[in-house]
């Protein structure tokens, strides 16, 4: 199923860019940054509790927001592309 994943983090101080650059990291491995802070990531049930988890674990609650938008997978006809950056297929040929 394809998970859409946003985060707002509190990069105030060091503390904040510090929990950034995790969860950032977090995101890379498992899926592709379509925005600065938005990542699409192809994942199974149990990847996505298990992302889930990690990144819940990173966060400050009282300071930093998470989202996770499951759509599932149908996703082709629920995504829309328009602008500069070229949008990638999730389950196509990645050219490493």
């Amino acid at each position: 199923m394809l998970v859409l994943i946003t985060y707002d983090v509190n990069t105030e101080d060091a503390a904040g860019r510090r929990r950034l650059r995790q969860i950032s990291k977090k995101c890379i491995n498992y899926g592709q940054r379509v925005q600065n802070s938005v990542f699409e990531c192809l994942l199974d049930a149990a990847q996505s509790r298990v992302l889930k988890h990690e990144l819940c674990s990173i966060m400050d609650k009282e300071k930093d927001s998470l989202r996770f938008y499951y759509l599932g997978n149908s996703y082709n006809t629920k995504i829309e592309h328009f602008g500069v950056k070229e949008s990638y297929e999730p389950e196509g040929v990645l050219m490493v």
